[in-house]
């Protein structure tokens, strides 16, 4: 037994043993790094693709996805979807498209919720959309986003000229803001300056806010203001602040008889 000890010994301290069981690991390692490489690159898997373009914001329906093979290296660092369920009542988002015969990512697709048009599905019965015209400083450079809740004010003058300013609806949810052109300040990268915000109020609020937009005297203006984060997390019932500025404005209105 100590002969087969020694005889180890002697061979694992011979230098040129060493060297060639360095050389044989090295090999081993590469081999193994080479065969994984090239069943990598050899290995396919099945991806949904889409048969036909699909313009931005459309429904993805199902008859128009195939699939096809692509090799599984395709996929590292990608968010290339690989499940078609995952495509199940998803739209492709705004500012992209899905080519034909090009495939899916995550990146593209999103739920109708996200889309700026679908603002107005969720409308609640006896409210109505009101767009309120605004510029880069009253939204303080893009800082009133959608789902924030702010108030409006009323500015104006009265009468002898005196300056009117105070609160008129509190409360109010903004659904999106708009450029100049319609588009999403916040989804579409092409987007200007917000220049709407769009929200839903009661029909007697929208009947104040349309009437004071028609007002040429007194100079009349409706300026949005936002309000803190935890104002926006526990919003309140959407209500007029001022009597006395809502019959300042429905005043101005003549009342239709039968």
């Amino acid at each position: 037994m100590g002969n087969v000890v020694t005889t180890i010994k002697r061979f694992l301290g011979n230098k040129n043993t060493v060297t060639i069981l360095a050389v044989l690991a090295g090999i081993i390692v590469l081999w193994y790094f080479y065969t994984y490489r090239v069943e990598q690159a050899i290995t396919t898997i099945k991806i949904p693709y889409a048969t036909q373009a699909i313009d931005t914001g459309t429904k993805i329906e199902t008859d128009i996805i195939e699939y096809k093979e692509i090799t599984s290296s395709t996929l590292k660092d990608s968010d290339m979807i690989t499940d078609v369920s995952a495509l199940k009542d998803k739209y492709v988002c705004v500012g992209t498209s899905i080519p034909a015969n090009g495939f899916f990512y995550e990146s593209q697709v999103c739920d109708k919720k996200e889309l700026p048009n679908s603002v107005l599905d969720d409308i609640p019965d006896d409210y109505k959309p009101f767009t309120l015209s605004v510029n880069n400083q009253m939204t303080y450079a893009n800082s009133i986003m959608p789902e924030d809740y702010i108030d409006l004010y009323l500015q104006a003058k009265d009468d002898d000229g005196q300056i009117i300013w105070g609160p008129l609806i509190e409360s109010i949810e903004v659904l999106a803001v708009r450029d100049s052109s319609g588009r999403d300040v916040f989804w579409d990268s092409a987007a200007g300056d917000s220049a709407y915000l769009l929200f839903a109020v009661p029909d007697e609020y929208h009947q104040l806010l349309n009437v004071a937009g028609l007002i040429t005297a007194n100079s009349i203006k409706i300026i949005p203001v936002p309000r803190s984060a935890s104002y926006t997390a526990n919003p309140g019932e959407t209500k007029i602040s001022s009597e006395e500025l809502y019959y300042f404005i429905m005043s101005k209105a003549a009342t239709l008889t039968e």
